[in-house]
């Protein structure tokens, strides 16, 4: 199948939750996925097998709290690997009014936005493996129940490409020379910090007026200066051994025109060694990282990145329950 044949066996779905048609959304999904699709999602969902299963124990609660749950895609691309797997990733936003309460986080009757990182991977037409991550410490965030140290970046409603043109059509020609400029970007970027910072040539990558997305808890960094100070700085503080366990970690790369994907799971490997970044000591812990990413290139350099990290894993990692934390946050003492 071709890679608009995969996005078009997703847009059913994609197209009926956009329309706040629930059922027929279930349905669809179904009808585009194996019987034993394999659902990665983080946490604290984890590890789910089979359609029926996702749906009652993701989209069933949530569409309990949020009744007009509404889908908005920003980005749909597809792509294979470089071992030829054929990915579709989706990036966007679910919203809705917060009716009632979802995973403890208390109802807010007003409207809600959640961000999403979607990757489905095909075999012979069907989706046999959903690699995704929703943002919701970013509904936290919205029920004012906060329960991590403050973002470095700028938190708000994080937009769609400048373009607006992240659902397509993508200039084919294009795909293999995005996806090249972002692996040779991430290859001189772990130069550093074992090499100094002029090493990851982030000019030559990067335009100068970037903006990097980062999930809540982290925040939005506008150009290069910002996204070192608010992001990347105490990040390699942190944990400086980045990219030397590369045999623990998994990436599947691929592109669409000017829009670059990525995922893997997991696809960061490191030591917390040093303190500050979310405000965590350096615990000397090995902590395995999903990231799942969206690029989009403008006349050679990277323009806009959306990112997407499981913080919560990583928090459940290392023996902090974000959760009851924010019951802690309400003065629930149950």
């Amino acid at each position: 199948m071709s890679t608009d044949a995969h996005k078009a066996a997703l847009a059913p779905f994609r197209q009926a939750l956009s329309a706040g048609q629930h059922d027929d959304a279930r349905a669809a999904l179904a009808v585009a996925c194996s019987e034993k699709v394999l659902g990665r999602y983080g946490h604290p969902f984890g590890d789910q097998t089979g359609v029926e299963t996702i749906w009652e124990r993701l989209y069933a609660p949530l569409l309990r709290a949020w009744p007009d749950l509404e889908r908005r895609d920003t980005i749909v691309i597809a792509g294979e690997d470089e071992d030829g797997a054929a990915w579709v990733g989706c990036c966007g936003s679910y919203i809705g009014l917060f009716d009632s309460d979802w995973l403890g986080i208390p109802a807010t009757g007003h409207l809600v936005h959640m961000r999403f990182h979607e990757f489905y991977r095909f075999e012979g037409g069907k989706v046999f493996e959903i690699q995704a991550l929703w943002d919701i410490p970013e509904v936290m965030l919205q029920a004012r129940v906060w329960p991590m140290a403050p973002a470095l970046g700028r938190e708000w409603h994080v937009p769609g490409p400048a373009t607006q043109d992240g659902l397509g059509p993508h200039d084919a020609d294009a795909s293999e020379a995005s996806r090249q400029h972002v692996i040779d970007m991430l290859t001189a970027m772990i130069r550093h910090p074992k090499e100094p910072p002029e090493a990851m040539e982030m000019p030559r990558f990067w335009h100068k007026d970037m903006s990097w997305y980062g999930p809540s808890g982290i925040g939005t960094a506008r150009g290069i200066e910002a996204f070192r100070a608010h992001h990347q700085r105490p990040f390699l503080e942190a944990m400086p051994d980045r990219g030397t366990h590369a045999g623990e970690t998994q990436h599947h790369f691929f592109a669409e025109g000017q829009y670059v994907g990525v995922t893997g799971w997991p696809n960061m490997a490191q030591t917390l060694t040093g303190a500050g970044w979310l405000g965590l000591p350096g615990t000397g812990q090995k902590v395995f990282l999903r990231s799942l990413d969206f690029w989009r290139l403008e006349r050679g350099k990277i323009r806009e990145n959306w990112v997407l990290v499981d913080l919560l894993h990583l928090y459940h990692q290392l023996g902090l329950d974000v959760f009851r934390r924010m019951r802690d946050v309400m003065g629930d003492c149950r």
